[in-house]
C-alpha cells in the first residue's frame, strides 16, 4: 500500500502557470506502483489563467474548489466544484480562474505526465 498526503506534497511552478504537485506518478514512486496514469494536485491563483498548451496524454481535470471556465479547442465551459472535464489528447486548452479564491484541481494524465510530451 502506498499512502500520500497532500499537505506533504512539494510544489512547483508548472510550464503552463499552475502550481502543482505530483500526488502519484509511476516514475517517481519507490517500488513497484502499477499505475499508468499519474495524478497531481493543482492550484491557479483568482484572476490567474493557465497558459494555452497540449499535451499528447489524455487528461482528466477534477474541480475540488473555486470556479473558472476551461476552454478546450474552440469550446468553453464553466466549471465549480464537482465537476469533471476530459481533455482529448492533443487539444489545445487552458484555465481560467474568474473566482476570488483560488482554483483547485486534481489532474489525471493518462498515460502518465512527462515534459516531454507537453507544448505549451
Amino acid at each position: 500500500m502506498l499512502v500520500k498526503d497532500i499537505r506533504e506534497c512539494s510544489y512547483f511552478t508548472a510550464k503552463d502557470g499552475s502550481i502543482l504537485c505530483e500526488l502519484l506518478h509511476p516514475l517517481q514512486e519507490e517500488g513497484e506502483v502499477a499505475l499508468h496514469c499519474s495524478i497531481a494536485h493543482a492550484r491557479l491563483p483568482a484572476g490567474k489563467s493557465t497558459l494555452p498548451h497540449k499535451l499528447k496524454s489524455t487528461e482528466v481535470y477534477y474541480i475540488l474548489e473555486g470556479e473558472g471556465i476551461i476552454h478546450v479547442n474552440q469550446e468553453s465551459a464553466e466549471v465549480q466544484p464537482g465537476k469533471a472535464v476530459y481533455v482529448p489528447p492533443g487539444a489545445m486548452q487552458h484555465l481560467e480562474n474568474t473566482g476570488s479564491e483560488d482554483l483547485s484541481f486534481l489532474c489525471i494524465v493518462d498515460p502518465m505526465w512527462s515534459e516531454e510530451d507537453e507544448e505549451v
